[in-house]
């Protein structure tokens, strides 16, 4: 008896936290208009496929709990998917937009409405076309605040910037990655970076333009970074700023003080700077890291931090990034970030190692095939544990809804 009631009671309290949360919770319409545009950046005009004729696409913002609907209008000249980055979505896979996993591509000329149904993120997340390298030139921030009377575990800031790093290609971006799969090769390394859309004043082009944050003297601000490249680490800093780490894909982490930070292709970071230097216009900037034989184009992207009333006063020298292959900076940076004990973050429970029944080793690698049709014999293919991936003719999900059997390395599943 007394089992029982405990369960009522336990059932109850359930249904009053979620009824009290559904009652809080928002909902959110946003259309997205998706075809091609022009930009010109380094002297040269480029047509790209973006959202809202805008690069980086529009910004969602809404907070926690709250569901979204995203009508998605593909007015382009071939089919996509649109990806909400780092959102869970529990019991609702078929909006999660993986081309052939969850969907088929969103045709020309028609739209899909994806539901994108919030649990316990919190922070800065993005969402991105996920359909070979589209996401190049079609993506854009997904922010998620506090729930209502729900505060920060840090002090809270005056006002937030969200801050996209990309890779700019003079070209298209699908074209590009069809053109190397073709050749067998890898693809070419991008034009320039951007931040938030501005290749900055590094590239000897006039017309250039620069990204300027306008910040007040004693403010706090929180900066949300997200790194939308195609393949590039990058290293970011404020010149004679102080950077405090206080988030990383959508969890808050334990607080620690950088004067850079280091953030990975698809990764968010969010982060507080102090307006409290003298005041004038100090230099943002970013630079690729990379250890590896074939790294990237070492080239600096700058922004401006520019405090109210100021004029001049930008000094280059200022900049103190680590140099592109610093592993030193990679791996203290990466030693900082530990996952932290508040209420906002969902509660993670890690097993002992003793009760782990079984591991499981990944290895990646890529590999050279032979190839008749490539520039140089071969063709260049990535696998996990040998294995390479080809585009089914069907996505996974609906394979499932039709009860059709699929085979995996002789077992099969109906």
């Amino acid at each position: 008896m007394g089992l029982q009631q405990g369960f009522v009671t336990w059932f109850v309290g359930v249904l009053f936290l979620t009824t009290l949360l559904l009652s809080s919770a928002d909902v959110h319409h946003y259309e997205f208009f998706v075809r091609e545009s022009n930009f010109t950046k380094l002297c040269n005009t480029t047509t790209l496929l973006v959202v809202n004729d805008s690069y980086p696409g529009p910004q969602i913002r809404v907070h926690r709990g709250d569901t979204v609907f995203v009508n998605v209008h593909n007015q382009g000249n071939y089919g996509f998917t649109i990806h909400w980055h780092g959102v869970k979505q529990p019991r609702n896979p078929w909006s999660d937009g993986p081309e052939f996993v969850t969907q088929c591509p969103i045709q020309p000329g028609t739209n899909f409405t994806y539901e994108i149904v919030l649990s316990d993120e919190i922070g800065t997340l993005w969402w991105h076309a996920h359909s070979d390298w589209t996401r190049g030139s079609v993506h854009g921030a997904f922010i998620i605040l506090p729930a209502k009377k729900e505060t920060y575990p840090f002090p809270t800031p005056n006002a937030d910037q969200t801050v996209i790093l990309e890779s700019w290609y003079d070209g298209d971006y699908k074209q590009i990655i069809d053109d190397a799969l073709a050749a067998g090769v890898s693809p070419r390394q991008p034009n320039a970076y951007a931040i938030n859309g501005h290749v900055g004043d590094t590239y000897g082009c006039p017309n250039d333009t620069i990204f300027r944050m306008q910040v007040d003297s004693e403010k706090i601000y929180l900066l949300r970074i997200i790194n939308a490249a195609m393949n590039e680490h990058f290293f970011f800093t404020i010149a004679n700023h102080t950077l405090t780490v206080v988030a990383q894909d959508a969890s808050y982490v334990r607080r620690f003080t950088r004067d850079y930070i280091l953030i990975s292709p698809g990764q968010t970071m969010d982060v507080l700077v102090s307006a409290n230097r003298n005041v004038g216009q100090y230099y943002m900037a970013i630079r690729p890291f990379s250890d590896s034989s074939a790294a990237p184009i070492d080239n600096i992207t700058t922004g401006i931090f520019q405090y109210t009333n100021s004029e001049g006063g930008l000094n280059a020298s200022l900049i103190t990034l680590p140099v592109m292959n610093d592993t030193d900076a990679m791996i203290n940076f990466l030693n900082q970030i530990r996952n932290t004990k508040v209420s906002q973050n969902p509660r993670i429970n890690v097993p002992a190692d003793k009760d782990i029944k079984r591991r499981v080793f990944i290895a990646l690698a890529v590999n050279n095939l032979p190839c008749s049709n490539c520039v140089v014999g071969t063709r260049l293919v990535a696998s996990l544990n040998n294995v390479s991936y080809v585009s089914p003719s069907i996505d996974i999900l609906q394979a499932y809804y039709n009860r059709y059997i699929i085979y995996i390395h002789g077992y099969s599943n109906s």
